[in-house]
């Protein structure tokens, strides 16, 4: 059940960050973490999209990928798989490095040519609403994770 759940906050949190990282590929052809210093500054919104969902993939909360981290690793010690849970928690320490040096590059450092202001279709708008929102009512909202629980006993 917690698989589930945790499987459900990953494809909110992984669209919503590559979908804000793919549309600035595609419409500027630039993919490397420097081009992101001041991106904050340029391009706002999409910013926070892609913050938000890092901070979800890094399990910061109230975002959902805290509560299907805390839910995943709670099944593992109630199977005693203490060995599993402590590389799973080795490995998300290691992540949110990684996810936070990204948000630091967006929001706090400077760029002398950062990326222009990005206008963007309405679908792939559309795209990133879906996305956000997922991530915030899987996070904030908890009956989501009962509701997943009641399909799987009844079948």
């Amino acid at each position: 059940m917690s698989v589930i759940y945790f499987i459900l906050i990953y494809l909110f949190s992984n669209l919503g960050a590559f979908g804000v990282i793919s549309l600035v590929s595609a419409l500027t052809g630039k993919e490397n973490m420097e081009d992101y210093k001041g991106f904050y500054k340029t391009n706002p919104l999409l910013s926070w999209v892609l913050a938000l969902a890092l901070f979800s993939l890094a399990g910061i909360p109230p975002t959902a990928g805290f509560f299907g981290k805390f839910f995943l690793l709670m099944a593992g010690a109630a199977k005693e798989n203490y060995i599993l849970i402590t590389i799973a928690a080795l490995n998300m320490i290691v992540s949110l490095y990684y996810y936070l040096r990204i948000i630091k590059a967006m929001f706090m450092d400077n760029n002398e040519n950062p990326l222009p202001s990005l206008k963007t279709g309405i679908f792939p708008k559309a795209g990133l609403v879906i996305c956000v929102i997922g991530i915030l009512f899987t996070g904030l909202y908890s009956g989501i994770y009962h509701y997943i629980n009641q399909l799987i006993t009844a079948l």
